[in-house]
């Protein structure tokens, strides 16, 4: 099983070899390097692309946000895992509706910061109480907003594309899909993109809060 390349970009230095010791640590990591600001990220990025990318916020010269508005434009295969002490609600969707795959406070436990990862790179997404409770919010607030449109979206997934978008909310992988169905991986993938293209959503983020909309979770 390949290992994975892990980048860590953060201004504070202790915080960032304290996290890069504990990724080393980790036996499905084979390489971590280091950046202590958001254009040294990209120029990283720019000479290898990483598996993913533990990001803090604010740093000087270019920030986290930037940065990762960036890589997401033009490495949308890079997966990036938010590091912060912020964690409001407005905060957390933004990032993740940007393309950010999953948010975690800097005080995260060391298990937390791996599972983050092992789920990002296998799945696309990792979902904690801070962006289920966000994800809930921010529904919660645009309710009233909601347009018939979008329920008429729901109305037009077939069940078996609900059930499929139920199991990706839960954070089962393409393969785990297909076998639960008796399905093939491809298949489960086609079912994936017809439901982004027929929803709107340009991300799993994206699709979660869809589920979140509709009722399909709660």
């Amino acid at each position: 099983m390949p290992k994975w390349t892990i980048y860590i970009a953060d201004d504070q230095t202790l915080f960032r070899k304290g996290m890069a010791r504990l990724v080393k640590s980790f036996r499905s990591v084979n390489e971590v390097k280091e950046a202590s600001n958001g254009k040294e990220i990209l120029e990283l990025v720019k000479q290898q692309q990483p598996d993913a990318i533990l990001m803090d916020l604010d740093m000087p010269v270019m920030d986290g946000i930037e940065a990762t508005e960036r890589i997401i434009s033009k490495y949308p295969k890079v997966k990036i895992v938010i590091l912060s002490m912020h964690n409001d609600h407005q905060h957390i969707l933004y990032l993740m509706e940007t393309g950010a795959h999953a948010f975690l406070q800097k005080n995260a436990e060391p298990e937390e910061v791996k599972l983050a990862l092992e789920s990002v790179i296998a799945k696309d997404f990792y979902q904690n109480e801070l962006v289920v409770e966000a994800l809930r919010k921010g529904v919660m607030e645009h309710g009233k907003k909601m347009s018939r449109p979008a329920f008429e979206v729901s109305s037009s997934l077939s069940d078996r594309e609900k059930e499929v978008l139920l199991m990706i909310c839960k954070e089962l992988t393409m393969k785990e899909i297909g076998d639960k169905l008796a399905l093939s991986e491809k298949t489960i993938q086609n079912h994936r993109a017809r439901i982004m293209e027929k929803i709107g959503a340009r991300n799993t983020v994206g699709m979660v809060k869809y589920a979140f909309q509709i009722g399909l979770i709660k």
